[in-house]
């Protein structure tokens, strides 16, 4: 459904270029949910742009939904279902006629225009609130709205940026269920990009994490998470954390450890064995220590492992990222 092959973007400032995508790789194959993974300004944005041809490659090639990404864009369009983070409704309109007026676009005939919004009003639970205003419909209801927007004239391909971003977890476990019954039930391939990294281990058939431009790591949920044995060892340290961390690597059995703030992550064999020797050597290194935690490897933790860096509940700055 998804093929890329070094895909690329450069974004020429006054400092020089800027290689926000630097060669991506991958396949996203019908009928699977696929999470796409990374942290701010590590070049998300800019593939799921690409891809969805609003911004044109620098270099590579892709096709999507069995359209020629740069020979036919047009026909990408008509092909994929693409849902913003931001949403695409005039709050002001009433909800039926958004999803009509949407279906007119893709030239659908007013009448199965009309069938076709009833029957996503129904889907997505959103039965009776035709004739209400966009902006009188609950967060959860406009988002589900903003997808059946995108599933208006039946994409075989749909990209999902950030679906739940701001919604409260009941809401968003509402969505979840949509988004699953898409796959299930009509075999729709999904790409989405979440910062929400249980949404994520939740609804995702496969994972690609990008940094830096390039594709880090690719599996399922426990595939990635295999990748991290032993356990985690999280330290909350009241000192210097990059003394802390010098002192904790110097330490046999210690692995990945990373520095995101004053927090401390780290992978040991046997945490109740190493917990005396990680104390001992932080007190001896002069780091004061304000909390600690042990627990079995989570897509967190995967994640912080690959890149570095957390996964922030906030957005992409929608520059190069």
């Amino acid at each position: 459904m998804i093929e890329s092959r070094g895909l690329a973007r450069t974004f020429q400032t006054r400092r020089g270029p800027v290689e926000a995508v630097r060669g991506v790789d991958f396949a996203v194959r019908a009928g699977e949910i696929v999470g796409f993974l990374g942290p701010n300004g590590a070049g998300k944005t800019t593939t799921l742009r690409m891809l969805t041809t609003l911004l044109s490659p620098t270099a590579g090639t892709a096709t999507v939904a069995g359209c020629d990404l740069l020979g036919d864009p047009e026909g990408v369009r008509r092909r994929i279902g693409y849902v913003a983070q931001g949403g695409s409704t005039d709050p002001s309109c009433p909800a039926g006629e958004e999803l009509v007026l949407q279906a007119e676009l893709y030239r659908i005939s007013g009448s199965e225009a009309r069938r076709r919004a009833m029957e996503l009003f129904e889907q997505f639970d959103l039965s009776g609130m035709e004739d209400r205003p966009v902006k009188t419909l609950s967060g959860g209801q406009r988002r589900r709205l903003d997808v059946a927007l995108g599933l208006v004239h039946r994409p075989r391909l749909v990209f999902l940026d950030e679906p739940t971003a701001g919604l409260d977890p009941q809401a968003r476990s509402n969505l979840w269920s949509h988004v699953r019954r898409l796959r299930d039930e009509l075999n729709t391939t999904i790409f989405l990009t979440t910062h929400y990294l249980d949404e994520a281990d939740a609804l995702c058939d496969r994972i690609l994490v990008i940094d830096h431009g390039r594709l880090v790591a690719e599996g399922t949920p426990e595939e990635l998470k295999r990748r991290i044995s032993g356990d985690v060892v999280v330290v909350e340290v009241a000192g210097d954390a990059e003394r802390g961390k010098t002192a904790l690597t110097a330490l046999n059995g210690v692995r990945d450890v990373a520095v995101d703030g004053t927090t401390l992550r780290l992978t040991v064999e046997r945490s109740d064995q190493a917990l005396p020797g990680l104390l001992r050597a932080l007190d001896a290194a002069g780091v004061g220590l304000a909390s600690i935690a042990l627990h079995r490897p989570t897509l967190d933790d995967v994640f912080l492992t690959l890149t570095g860096r957390s996964l922030r509940d906030e957005p992409d700055d929608n520059k190069a990222g």
